[in-house]
């Protein structure tokens, strides 16, 4: 696959995570569909690898969705702003600090909106707990499925 090839994969990935972010966006399928166009690509062992460990988790997840929370901010009261400044901010903080960097960086970008839109330590904090038991989970578990296949992807291209 050449450097161009990869690109657009990259790409397509991308438009997959923030997908995750925008309702009505399938974001975990633009990033498993990204998945097997690499796969198909690049037919080594690895890339098929990382294509069924995709495939599997991402089934997992859609399998696990019904058990949580429901992901619609219009019923909740939850401002699409507030999810989108957490999403962006667990994005940024899966690669600050690796894999491990997205739930905090996600709960800490819902606070900053919070805090700011509220004014106080107390309403913002207990705004993020409400805005975490509707609709933040759902997102949150999702964002880090398609993080964790877009990283393991990006890892096999570095370092595989």
């Amino acid at each position: 696959m050449d450097v161009w090839q990869l690109v657009l994969v990259g790409l397509v990935m991308l438009l997959g995570v923030l997908g995750v972010l925008i309702p009505g966006v399938p974001g975990p399928a633009i990033v498993w569909a990204a998945v097997v166009w690499w796969a198909l690509s690049d037919t080594s062992a690895t890339a098929w690898g990382v294509l069924i460990a995709a495939t599997a988790l991402l089934l997992l997840n859609q399998a696990l969705r019904p058990l949580l929370p429901s992901r619609r901010t219009r019923e909740t009261g939850t401002r699409r702003r507030t999810l989108l400044a957490g999403g962006l901010a667990g994005i940024v903080g899966f690669f600050v600090v690796p894999v491990v960097g997205t739930v905090p960086a996600f709960v800490g970008g819902i606070y900053a909106v919070e805090r700011i839109r509220l004014g106080s330590h107390r309403d913002g904090w207990a705004s993020t707990r409400t805005v975490m038991r509707s609709a933040g989970i759902p997102v949150l578990v999702e964002l880090y499925c398609c993080l964790l296949v877009a990283g393991a992807w990006l890892g096999v291209l570095i370092w595989g």
